[in-house]
This record gives C-alpha cells, sequence and structure tokens, in this order.
C-alpha cells in the first residue's frame, strides 16, 4: 500500500459558483460533441485535461471558454463504430479504437444500471477479471490514466466513461508485463533510486544506436527486439518502502523533463512530459483505488518511463540545471500565472506539466525548491516541443 493524501476533489456536478458551472458544461459539451481518439486514431482528445488543469489553477471562466474554443479546432467529431458492444463480448474488441463510439455508448449504458453512480462502473469493469483493464493504463502513451486522474479530480462522470473508452480503444500488449507475474523477477543489482536506475540506463551501451530518431514509434519495435533488457531495468527498481519511493519516482518524472533538456535546445520532449503527467495522474488515483493495485500501478508508470526515456535516445539528466537555477524570486503565484494568462496558457500539455509540478511540491514539500526552481525554470525557457520522430507530427503538435 502507498499511502498518500488524498488531493481535494471539486465535485463539478454540485459546485455553483460560475467557474465549475462553465467547467461543467465545457466537459459535457466535449464529451457528446468530439471522440476521445482522432487523426487517423493516433491522437488523444486533451479537453479535459487542460480544462481541469486551468480550473484547479483557478483560470476564470473567459479563460476556461476560451480553452475550449482553442482546443476543439484540432479535434473531430464521433463516428459510428462498426458494430456495438455488450457485457458478453465488451473484451473482443479491446484495442481496436474504432469501436470507441460503441465502448462509450457502452459505459453510458452500464453507468444507468449502476444508477449513475460512475465510480460502481469503474470498479466493475476497471478492477474485475483475470486480466484487470487497470493493468494496461499505459497504454496510448498512458492517456487512459491521464484520463482517469482527471475525472477523479473533478468527479465528472463523463470523463470517467471516457477513461474508460480511451483505456479500452488503446488496449495494448503493455498489459502482459503486470497480468503475468512470470515478467517480474529479482534482480541482483536492484534499488530503491528510480533515479539511479535511469543514470545506469543512459550509461548502458546495449542500447546505443538502436534507433536512428526519436519518437512513438520505436517502442512496439524496443519490446519486440530488446525486451530483456528492458525488464532487467523494470525489475531493477526493489520498491521496499513504496510511500518513499513513491516520491523519488515523482521527482525522477520533473527532473526527466526538465533537466534532460541540452542547453542548445529551445524545446522540451513532448514524450518525455508524459511521464510527468502520467506520474501525477498515479498520485491523484493511488488514495481512491484499491491498495492491492497500488504498487503494480507505480510498476506501470516504471514501465512506461524506461521504455520511453530509451526511445527518446536516453538524453543525460543534469540536476544542476535545476538545483543552480536562480528562480529570481518568482514564486508558485509567478508559475500559476504563466499557467493560465502567459502565452502558452493554450498549450495543453505546458499547462498540465506545471500543474504536475505544483502538486508534487504541495504533496511531498519542497525545502530544497526542487519542484518551485524546476516549474519556473520550465515556464520561462519553454518555446514549443521537440522529440518527433517525423515532420508530420512536429507540425501536427504545434
Amino acid at each position: 500500500m502507498i499511502d498518500v493524501k488524498p488531493v481535494e476533489v471539486y465535485d463539478v456536478e454540485i459546485l455553483q459558483d460560475k467557474r465549475a458551472r462553465t467547467l461543467k458544461h465545457l466537459l459535457k459539451l466535449n464529451h457528446v460533441t468530439f471522440s476521445v481518439i482522432y487523426h487517423e486514431l493516433e491522437f488523444h482528445n486533451h479537453m479535459s485535461h487542460i480544462l481541469g488543469s486551468a480550473y484547479l489553477l483557478r483560470a476564470g471562466s473567459e479563460h476556461l471558454n476560451n480553452i475550449y474554443d482553442d482546443e476543439s479546432k484540432s479535434l473531430e467529431p464521433w463516428r459510428d463504430s462498426p458494430d456495438e458492444v455488450s457485457t458478453y463480448d465488451w473484451r473482443d474488441y479491446l484495442g481496436n479504437p474504432r469501436y470507441q463510439r460503441a465502448y462509450v455508448d457502452f459505459f453510458e449504458d452500464q453507468l444507468v444500471l449502476h444508477g449513475y453512480d460512475w465510480r460502481k462502473v469503474l470498479d466493475e469493469y476497471l478492477f474485475k477479471g483475470k486480466e484487470p483493464l487497470i493493468n494496461n493504463l499505459i497504454s496510448g502513451l498512458g492517456h487512459p490514466l491521464i484520463h482517469l486522474g482527471y475525472a477523479f479530480e473533478l468527479s465528472s462522470r463523463e470523463v470517467a466513461m471516457e477513461a474508460l473508452t480511451m483505456a479500452c480503444s488503446t488496449y495494448n500488449y503493455l498489459h502482459k508485463y503486470l497480468d503475468d507475474p512470470s515478467y517480474t523477477k529479482p534482480f541482483s543489482t536492484s534499488t530503491q533510486s528510480p533515479l539511479e536506475i535511469i543514470c545506469r540506463v543512459q550509461k548502458d551501451s546495449r542500447f546505443d544506436g538502436l534507433f536512428s530518431h526519436q519518437g512513438a514509434d520505436n517502442l512496439a519495435p524496443l519490446f519486440e527486439k530488446h525486451e530483456a533488457e528492458v525488464l532487467e531495468y523494470w525489475n531493477a527498481w526493489h520498491i521496499v518502502n513504496p510511500p518513499a519511493e513513491f516520491q523519488a519516482s515523482q521527482k525522477a518524472a520533473v527532473a526527466l523533463l526538465v533537466a534532460s533538456r541540452s542547453p542548445d535546445r529551445k524545446e522540451y520532449d513532448f514524450f518525455v512530459v508524459h511521464l510527468l503527467t502520467t506520474s501525477h495522474a498515479v498520485r491523484i488515483i493511488l488514495p481512491l483505488i484499491p491498495a492491492k493495485f497500488h504498487v503494480p500501478v507505480v510498476r506501470q508508470w516504471w514501465l512506461l518511463t524506461l521504455a520511453v526515456y530509451i526511445a527518446q535516445l536516453r538524453p543525460e539528466i543534469v540536476l544542476t540545471s535545476v538545483t543552480d537555477y536562480d528562480r529570481k524570486d518568482r514564486d508558485w503565484t509567478w508559475v500559476d500565472k504563466q499557467a493560465v494568462e502567459g502565452r502558452h496558457a493554450l498549450d495543453a500539455h505546458y499547462v498540465k506539466a506545471l500543474r504536475a509540478m505544483k502538486s508534487a511540491s504541495e504533496t511531498w514539500g519542497d525545502s530544497d525548491e526542487f519542484y518551485l526552481k524546476a516549474a519556473v525554470k520550465f515556464a520561462e525557457e519553454f518555446d514549443g516541443w521537440g522529440g518527433f520522430g517525423t515532420e508530420e507530427l512536429r507540425s501536427a503538435h504545434q
């Protein structure tokens, strides 16, 4: 069990202030209008992520509406699925995004049958079975996990049903590493420090020259051809003191994003930022899910982290670039302002990253100002996203 204090839940269904009402209406509008996966079934709908983050950072109603207008420009409407799914065959279509509409309809039908208690629907379809769906929340670059975090934090049944839909639609081979215990093996040189293991991976010559470019298209070949090496490091993190080691993993997630960028590059890594936002999602859901899934969910994050780090060609992490950074008296108030009023306030991943770093500081404390320095540095220096495998993907995310 990982004992982490629950975050404050903002129940948008019952809060009556204007900001909450605006958020509730926009989440519902996005839910009925736009699919959760789009652009040739490759991209994920981040509307609830940026709306939720901005709301929790005290953005006003006008800005929330501006976010919706901007984010919706690239989204696509729902399309009919080839067929419906039912309680008898819903697992037959796992991993097929063409069934996303059928899945959202199915889960909303289940919502009715469960008295509109979305947590009961999660209990039924996320946690039960020989291969529970929760063991594959890192599919789709962790977007089902991120989505689930916002569902809990905003107490939104629409976002919860979308999270289930996304988990089903992006389901993939990664589930086997959690479902099959034979993949978990003791490692002779285990450690309790995720960052220490990352540094070992960075220096491991077995990963030299695996890929000619960065990008998510490296992930599947990595597991196909180098599974043993990845699992070696996955098992090297031997979790003995779960709360303390989860805290260390959150610091590692921040370091991976902020301390791995080369000084001669303006852009931050688009894929690495997902390691931070998925870590934040883990922090949100841990106090709210059954204890037996606590460590497996963290190990899911760890598997995704290793895979993405290797796929992005193992950039060196220079912690002093954060610890020695001069924040010039800028504090969390300044960071919040950049997130909701700055020139990148409409960039979903930028806003989510800042929110994640602030949440980590609130969860663990920040006596050495590591999280604050990282957030100020990131907010000040951010000038777009890089790390894409092709120019097509690069332009799509700019």
